[in-house]
């Protein structure tokens, strides 16, 4: 229980909430291997692979410890003896459940757990922007590189509005003569380029449809349908996150 807790603790560290943490430590170092959508953000990231492939060899050497323990604990014992080990066993298994469901203990335990891990592995302070972005959750990081016939070409950012359509710009790159520079979290001034490359951050089907619009009526009218989803969108999420 205590290397579960250690475990989930430091997958805690990598990014993963709190209950995915708990989910993934258990089935790890339990062997039971469930397949589920959160196993992806393990496998593919160094430091959580690292952690669990930790978890499942204590749960191997662990698991067949006990059973061993457990065995000779009872071989060759008579009756009375046998009986006194279940009530020992019996009331240390209260104790230590007692002990792990007490919240006031896990919560000394966290701040000693998260401050030990945090001096001995630094590392552990990586974060998944995936997950933190909710790329999975139908939103995603694009490029989209801009045409001489893109609707984005020579307008500035104040004049797209594409904040309203639920998109972010969070960089350009641009070539110039001194080579490719890139202009980081970019103002409302900033005029857009054809050539420039768009790093931006939104509903990934609004992000398809950005870099395939052209410039012109039929531009400016797919800008306000976009923008009454986006709106549509918005007030779907936040009824999701007051139910």
């Amino acid at each position: 229980m205590i290397i579960v807790r250690i475990g989930a603790i430091a997958l805690e560290m990598t990014g993963l909430s709190k209950d995915v943490a708990s989910f993934q430590a258990q089935s790890a170092f339990s062997g039971t291997g469930f397949t589920t959508s959160e196993s992806e953000y393990v496998v593919s990231h160094p430091v959580r692979r690292k952690i669990i492939r930790i978890l499942i060899f204590l749960g191997s050497a662990g698991i067949t410890s006990a059973v061993a323990t457990l065995v000779l604990t009872f071989a060759g014992r008579s009756r009375n003896e046998a009986i006194t080990s279940i009530l020992i066993l019996s009331l240390s298994l209260l104790i230590l459940y007692l002990i792990f469901t007490s919240k006031r203990i896990e919560r000394w335990m966290r701040r000693w757990i998260k401050r030990f891990l945090a001096k001995a592995f630094p590392q552990l302070r990586v974060y998944d922007y995936s997950q933190l972005l909710g790329i999975t959750r139908g939103y995603s990081i694009s490029q989209i590189k801009v045409r001489k016939r893109s609707w984005l070409a020579n307008k500035s950012l104040r004049e797209l509005e594409l904040d309203k359509e639920g998109i972010l710009v969070l960089g350009i790159y641009r070539k110039t003569e001194k080579g490719e520079v890139y202009l980081g979290a970019p103002k409302g001034d900033t005029v857009i380029l054809p050539g420039d490359i768009l790093v931006c951050y939104g509903p990934e089907e609004a992000l398809l449809r950005l870099s395939q619009r052209v410039k012109g009526r039929k531009g400016d009218l797919e800008h306000e349908e976009a923008v009454k989803k986006a709106e549509l969108r918005k007030t779907e999420e936040e009824m999701m996150a007051t139910a």
